[in-house]
């Protein structure tokens, strides 16, 4: 629907110029990495809490739907307009407002971009854990949106295992603060564990107290190949059944392997499957480490274990794997790329299955992710429109065989608009029914990301 005179004339009283209404310069706000796209009648950049808490309680009177965003690197059409209505970019509210040494906080607005925070960070000793591979260019509220994490919440967790509190307006326009100052809390239900990874369906989060953690003093780097994939996900079992947690456990099969090379050359293994295997703390520590984390890794079908000699080296191995999405990019401008997760012991079952259907639909799937928590990059990719319809068809058999080894349909993408409707195979119906008068008592109107996450 068309946007009223009126109502423009609210939001231009709320914003000012930071309101958008052009076709045009809507048309870039409506799309996300998932390559969806849809059209906004308006799009909006506040600067604070109050205007962001205004302009919900004018979205709610004419029920104008309402999607906040942040820099547009979702997977899963999360961010996608597809009721138009009113982007909310949230870019601008980019202040990192506190950073307390003392207490091991910092409080920022949602717009700040992981890589910015954590050399932000950096110079007060400290780190904030989740580590996408988007952290140059995606924000902090973003990740919250999705409980996005990367290679790090292995050993340190997730947003949810790194966010004190929130601030937020609920779908009916209502302010409130949740969560506490300290590490620990037992007061009330937690609400801000509630709003994380919600995607933007409860409430509009407008600042983040974070958790963070002293970054370590020494840092080692371990790349094991394989001669297959079975024995490669044996390994991972074995390393995460020891005492010493790695701090990032990363999977490589054989396919994403040749990709890898064609990036870094040698210094990828020609291998049928590669584990980078990186261990931090104190430098006295670790060396143990590291001698317990190879012990683990020793095992039937090992080809070669290595320790990079320098940063340089260890970058190589890092980078190589931080372009493998976008290379596949290349290959299947179309490509599926999700993000299941099964439990450790059962990854060799879960690869195996993978390799089982990629046959069966004659489909390309290139396999790779944050193994030591069980979470696989399944990369299906569709090089023609007969290919894309089989790999459309072959998406479900994924989803079940992953919830048959008892996993999950994501770790960190969240579910938006691509796994949506096969949440009713994942949730108990009891708990989907909880979560909806959920969203209910935080939306009544129903006009925060529409169509999202719930089926």
């Amino acid at each position: 629907m068309l946007l009223s005179n009126s109502f423009t004339g609210e939001l231009r009283g709320i914003f000012g110029d930071a309101l958008v209404t052009d076709p045009a310069e809507c048309l870039a706000y409506g799309y996300d990495n998932s390559r969806r796209q849809a059209q906004p009648h308006a799009v909006v950049f506040p600067t604070e809490h109050a205007q962001v808490a205004a302009l919900v309680r004018a979205c709610r009177a004419p029920r104008i739907s309402l999607v906040a965003r942040g820099r547009g690197t979702n997977t899963t059409g999360a961010t996608v307009p597809v009721d138009g209505g009113v982007v909310v970019s949230l870019e601008r509210m980019n202040r990192i407002v506190k950073i307390d040494a003392d207490n091991r906080l910092a409080i920022v607005e949602p717009g700040v971009l992981n890589g910015d925070l954590q050399t932000a960070l950096g110079a007060h000793g400290f780190f904030w854990p989740p580590d996408p591979t988007s952290s140059p260019y995606c924000t902090i509220g973003g990740n919250l949106a999705c409980n996005a994490a990367g290679p790090r919440a292995v050993k340190y967790g997730s947003c949810r295992e790194n966010t004190l509190g929130l601030r937020a307006v609920t779908g009916a326009g209502e302010e409130f603060r949740c969560g506490v100052n300290t590490t620990k809390g037992a007061v009330g239900y937690d609400l801000t564990r509630l709003l994380i990874g919600a995607e933007g369906t409860l409430a509009v989060i407008t600042e983040a107290t974070l958790k963070l953690t002293p970054k370590p003093t020494a840092k080692a780097t371990l790349a094991a190949s394989y001669a297959d994939v079975a024995a490669a996900t044996a390994a991972v079992a074995r390393i995460m059944a020891q005492p010493v947690v790695p701090c990032a456990l990363e999977f490589m099969d054989d396919e994403a392997l040749r990709l890898a090379r064609a990036h870094a050359g040698d210094a990828i293994p020609n291998a049928g499957a590669l584990l980078i295997v990186e261990a931090d703390g104190d430098a006295a520590d670790l060396p143990r480490a590291v001698e317990a984390l190879c012990a683990a890794a020793r095992g039937a079908g090992l080809l070669d274990i290595r320790t990079a000699k320098n940063t340089s080296e260890a970058e190589t191995l890092w980078a190589a794997r931080r372009a493998l999405s976008p290379a596949l990019r290349t290959i299947s401008p179309d490509k599926i790329n999700e993000d299941v997760v099964v439990p450790v012991s059962r990854l060799p079952e879960l690869i195996a299955r993978l390799r089982e259907i990629a046959a069966k639909y004659s489909i390309p799937i290139v396999n790779f992710g944050h193994a030591g928590n069980g979470n696989i990059h399944v990369n299906l990719l569709p090089r023609d429109a007969a290919e894309h319809a089989r790999a459309e068809a072959a998406l479900p058999e994924v989803f079940r065989s992953v919830i048959a080894l008892g996993g999950t349909l994501s770790g960190e993408h969240g579910i938006g608009l691509a796994k949506r409707d096969y949440l009713v195979d994942a949730l108990d119906p009891n708990a989907l029914a909880l979560m909806r008068r959920i969203k209910a008592q935080f939306d009544p109107d129903g006009i925060l990301n529409p169509g999202k996450l719930l089926p």
